[in-house]
């Protein structure tokens, strides 16, 4: 009698292997999907018509994707940036908000500043706030042992109400008839368009951004400490690596792409802040940068399907009225079979003979 265990691969699976798991995950959420339709009374196959021609069935809708997948792609270049060290940075949604807080500071202080020096300071402070906001948990993990999970996790709340306090308070805009926001930012404040399109030049960040991490990890001495910290700490400290100020390096340089996504967004697509600038775009970067295998290149793809996801969960509502939290449901079934689907990489079942 035979039974199955479990061994360890002594190559992990190429890229053919890890992309027909990652196909196998990704249907299997989908399936998954389609029960919990099926359970509500809409017909799956309907649903999927629907969710893909309203996310890629038109100009208007690709356009709507490719803006949305801007913030999410910068928010989960930060957190692959933190995870390629292991350090789990589930504070992209809090540093977007400081990200977007210090770009609104330096729009609202020097609005007579011209473009071309005012949107720097506005990146560079948004920048600031977001490393700064990520470097509390990694002191706090290195200094005090905390779980950087939980830590990263509640300053998210605390940075969402920050942005509250201010929109509701000293930045309200006076004329707006109670509405919290801010006032609209100069002309010299806002991105602009690409051509006749409502794609904005925050795509041309995403792609500096994107070779400038990808060269990062491949080219210099610096990366590759990082990925040999994660791949095994004890053998990092060993080798003499500075681990921890590696934590802290990470954890700003995490913290700075998100609140990088946070000033694109306040600026070029709000023109202000308002509470509804935040919508989870941190938190579906953890789903995208997984689905991506932490690979920078990759995780633009990733963020562009993620993306469509949402628009296309916009239809479903408007068309089919199926409720708003359905793509929650969707980006956590995605990143739960992807998660196991990553077992398959490493490990494989074999066989052993009963004696």
């Amino acid at each position: 009698m035979s039974l199955l265990r479990i061994a360890k691969r002594q190559e992990p699976l190429g890229v053919g292997g890890s992309c027909c798991v990652l196909a196998a995950a990704l249907a299997l959420s989908l399936t998954l999907a389609g029960v919990f339709l099926a359970l509500g009374g809409t017909s799956p196959l309907s649903a999927l018509s629907v969710l893909l021609h309203g996310a890629f069935g038109s100009r208007h809708a690709l356009e709507d994707c490719v803006l949305k997948a801007i913030p999410i792609y910068l928010c989960a270049l930060g957190v692959a940036v933190a995870f390629r060290l292991k350090i789990w940075n589930i504070g992209a949604e809090g540093q977007f908000a400081l990200g977007a807080i210090g770009a609104t500071w330096a729009a609202l202080t020097f609005p007579e500043l011209p473009k071309i020096a005012l949107l720097p300071l506005m990146a560079a402070m948004a920048m600031a706030a977001g490393g700064l906001w990520g470097l509390v948990p990694a002191i706090l993990r290195q200094r005090l042992r905390t779980n950087e999970i939980i830590v990263t996790l509640m300053m998210n709340y605390i940075a969402v109400l920050l942005l509250d306090y201010l929109v509701y308070g000293a930045w309200k805009d006076p004329t707006s008839f109670g509405f919290p926001m801010t006032p609209l930012f100069s002309d010299s404040a806002i991105i602009g368009r690409i051509g006749g399109t409502t794609i904005n030049w925050g795509l041309a960040h995403c792609l500096v951004l994107g070779l400038l991490v990808w060269a990062f990890f491949r080219f210099t001495r610096t990366g590759f400490a990082v990925l040999a910290g994660g791949d095994n700490v004890r053998a990092a400290r060993y080798a003499g690596l500075p681990y921890d100020r590696l934590v802290f390096l990470v954890m700003a340089v995490s913290g700075a792409l998100a609140g990088w996504a946070g000033f694109v967004e306040a600026s070029a697509t709000v023109n202000r802040l308002q509470p509804s600038i935040m919508v989870g775009y941190g938190y579906t970067a953890i789903v995208v940068a997984w689905l991506a295998r932490l690979h920078p290149l990759a995780i633009g793809v990733a963020a562009l399907l993620l993306a469509g996801l949402r628009v296309g969960v916009e239809n479903l509502q408007l068309d089919l009225q199926v409720p708003a939290a359905f793509g929650g449901i969707i980006e956590g079934a995605i990143l739960l079979t992807v998660l196991a689907g990553g077992f398959f990489t490493t490990y494989r079942f074999t066989r052993r003979r009963r004696p």
